[in-house]
């Protein structure tokens, strides 16, 4: 199989601490080059609990949290697929909204107006959220710009309260699945 790049974009939320070993590694062990960028509070997280050098020593290829300066280089190959996941409430609004106001957010609303690589996109929210008057529109607008969404109970059942921990409910290789087939 051929190498592709896969841009996974992570936001601080439950499943994150969970990036790297259900994630990363198998998207390597099904032949992607995972670039990973991360919003800020993400970012954090991962550096606290000491994942973010465990993701850079598997990827082989720096995290990315704050920008780059304009000369230098871009730390990542050009991605074939971008995977925002997990996604924060935040983060969905801000993409739906064209809000760039991070790397990690920048990085997708560049791609989405570029529309030349597929975007899937796996919020990992609560009920309260899902039922907050905005969400739904949100999502319209996502999939209005050819968004990929994985909502629904199909891929995370929104119950209170929740009976396992997240990386006992999140279905990590159907989300992989999907990446490969819109990819292509």
């Amino acid at each position: 199989m051929d190498t592709h790049a896969l841009g996974l974009i992570s936001s601080a939320t439950d499943g994150l601490e969970n990036v790297r070993t259900a994630l990363v590694e198998p998207a390597i062990a099904r032949g992607w080059q995972v670039a990973v960028t991360l919003t800020p509070t993400a970012g954090t997280w991962l550096d606290d609990n000491g994942e973010l050098p465990r993701i850079e020593d598997t990827s082989g290829l720096p995290c990315r949290v704050a920008p780059r300066m304009p000369r230098e280089a871009s730390p990542h190959p050009p991605i074939d697929c971008f995977l925002v996941c997990p996604a924060s409430a935040n983060t969905v609004a801000k993409l739906a909204l064209g809000l760039a106001d991070n790397q990690a957010l920048t990085t997708v609303c560049e791609a989405i107006g570029a529309q030349s690589v597929p975007i899937v996109v796996f919020p990992l929210i609560n009920a309260a959220h899902v039922r907050h008057p905005a969400w739904n529109p949100h999502l319209t607008a996502l999939r209005e710009a050819g968004v990929h969404l994985l909502t629904g109970d199909e891929y995370w059942p929104l119950h209170e309260p929740r009976s396992a921990p997240p990386d006992k409910d999140l279905p990590w290789t159907k989300i992989l699945d999907v990446v490969e087939a819109v990819s292509g």
